[in-house]
């Protein structure tokens, strides 16, 4: 069968790629076409857009490139119609995905979304047009099932694909890692300040401003891989901090704790069972339009699992040098981590195992 993939981000391009291995898996005729990454690349099929060329954070910078995205937009629908896929897979990267499915819907082409957009963070009305446009919905948080029922949607619960990627990945070796990254033999503290440009400028340079504080630990920067060392390299300045790029699993794997942007990184930190504070700051104007639509109590996943507040979230202003400090020293006590680490278990649990990607494969082949 023949299948259309559109993810927009790295974490759409990881979760993709495990997608797409299992449906080759289950499919040995399957030809996929895709937008994604490196990761789906190398998984198989034809790569149509990369999502580097994709990403804009924050409602200004969504404004400010509106005509590229609608060309975008454009583009995919001639793309999909020239290739008439069986089914077209959406992976998250909502404001895009949902504009086409509600166009693919009207062509009658079969829709599935793997990993939901999080309409249970803001503007839930959009559960309708999802009922409507989307045939089959496969959800990866615990408490998303629930939440659509409300709805008289029903989904289905596939468990969380980073349990997968994290328990398949290869292993480390710490001296060598170390040896290879010109790293000190001193603990170290993480800096994961995201993938976007945006974000990454707002938030590295206040995560560097412990290092002079911490002088016990080594930083490292963990760099996304959509992003080039020089971009980094303008924000670093002469500060004493290490680089790692494209390696946030092996560098969480020997880290002893983190500092990590709101976002997929702050589950994956978790599942690494390193003591982390979670930052986020956006542009004055896209934060408090955010602060107005989004009705949610916590902002990274950890918390929103688990509802309650495991690790300290550093929010716009709240995010700062004096409050890094703060946090910092608390996650690095030892009584602190024991109850965290406790917590982190408890996660694991709710999210349900190992095989996302195979038990999502199966009910996409099956039912295409």
């Amino acid at each position: 069968m023949k299948y259309y993939i559109i993810a927009g981000e790295a974490s759409g391009d990881l979760h993709g790629s495990n997608l797409m291995k299992a449906i080759f898996e289950k499919d040995k005729e399957a030809n996929i076409r895709f937008w994604g990454g490196d990761l789906m690349e190398a998984a198989g099929g034809t790569l149509v857009k990369h999502y580097k060329e994709l990403a804009f954070m924050g409602f200004i910078e969504v404004l400010m490139n509106v005509s590229t995205i609608f060309k975008n937009i454009s583009f995919c629908k001639k793309d999909i119609a020239s290739f008439h896929p069986d089914v077209i897979i959406f992976i998250d990267y909502s404001g895009f995905n949902l504009r086409i499915a509600k166009w693919a819907k009207t062509e009658n082409y079969r829709t599935n979304y793997y990993i939901s957009p999080q309409v249970w963070a803001s503007r839930a009305s959009r559960v309708q047009s999802i009922k409507r446009d989307i045939d089959a919905m496969y959800v990866i948080l615990p408490f998303e099932k629930e939440f659509y029922k409300k709805y008289d949607y029903d989904v289905h619960f596939v468990g969380h694909p980073l349990i997968d990627a994290i328990a398949n990945r290869k292993q480390v070796d710490e001296a060598s890692f170390r040896k290879e990254h010109q790293l000190s033999d001193k603990p170290i503290i993480a800096l994961l300040p995201g993938s976007r440009k945006q974000e990454i400028t707002k938030m590295l340079s206040v995560m560097l401003t412990m290092i002079d504080t911490f002088t016990e630990y080594e930083f490292v920067i963990g760099g996304a891989p959509s992003q080039p060392f020089e971009f980094y390299k303008k924000i670093i300045g002469g500060r004493r901090v290490s680089f790692v790029n494209n390696k946030t699993y092996d560098l969480l794997s020997i880290s002893n704790a983190a500092l990590v942007a709101s976002g997929t990184a702050t589950l994956e930190t978790a599942l690494f069972k390193v003591p982390q504070v979670v930052c986020y700051k956006g542009s004055a104007i896209s934060y408090q339009i955010a602060k107005r639509i989004i009705t949610l109590k916590f902002i990274s996943l950890v918390n929103l699992i688990m509802d309650k507040e495991v690790v300290k979230e550093l929010i716009q202003n709240d995010f700062n040098s004096k409050n890094i400090e703060k946090e910092l020293s608390l996650i690095l006590d030892t009584k602190h981590q024991e109850k965290l680490f406790l917590d982190y278990f408890e996660l694991e649990k709710k999210l349900g195992g190992t095989g996302a990607s195979e038990k999502a494969a199966t009910l996409i082949v099956e039912n295409a």
